[in-house]
């Protein structure tokens, strides 16, 4: 994802940066200050510049996209397939809205929290339950709330995880798979 050369931003702090060594999951940076520093995968974004973005879009061929849209395609709908009697994993929704009644007076530290608590709690339920999937309604927004799951599910050995259905849930959903012990 990120190689030698890139230029990056943390997500949680002012800090700009030159990506200067990748291993693995760790991301060295030297900061425009000059300092070293290492940083996880999910810490950092990648920075694009709007001059290579600009070239990109002066690159379309208008005349064939209008083409393409004139011809009639036919539409393909694929359909989650179900097995009857299956009873559908369970959601749930982190949007502070539906956490709290009263987040008025919460600064962006305690939400991120709860929502954190929340799905932690969630997870260590489906575990001691042996429930096999369950899926986090995090939203679109600007990832922090989606980098924070990530980080949490990374943490545990019997989970795996992924972008959960684009069709039902857009962008904007993590499925989590819980592998159980045969004890």
């Amino acid at each position: 994802m990120f190689k030698i050369g890139d230029e990056v931003s943390v997500l949680d702090d002012a800090i700009d940066g030159v990506v200067i060594a990748v291993n693995n999951n760790e991301i060295t940076i030297e900061s425009e200050d000059g300092f070293t520093m290492t940083y996880f995968v999910n810490q950092l974004i990648k920075n694009f510049k709007t001059s290579s973005l600009s070239k990109n879009i002066g690159s379309f061929n208008s005349d064939k996209i209008k083409q393409d849209k004139e011809i009639a395609k036919p539409r393909s709908f694929v359909k989650e397939k179900k097995i009857k009697g299956e009873i559908p994993p369970p959601e749930f929704d982190l949007h502070i809205e539906k956490l709290a009644k009263n987040f008025r007076g919460m600064n962006n530290y305690e939400i991120l929290n709860l929502q954190s608590e929340t799905a932690k709690r969630h997870i260590e339920f489906a575990i001691r339950n042996r429930i096999p999937k369950i899926v986090f309604i995090h939203g679109v927004g600007e990832g922090i709330l989606k980098a924070e799951l990530d980080f949490l599910l990374g943490r545990y050995e019997s989970i795996s995880f992924r972008d959960a259905n684009y069709q039902k849930y857009g962008l904007g959903a993590t499925e989590v798979f819980i592998r159980q012990n045969s004890n």
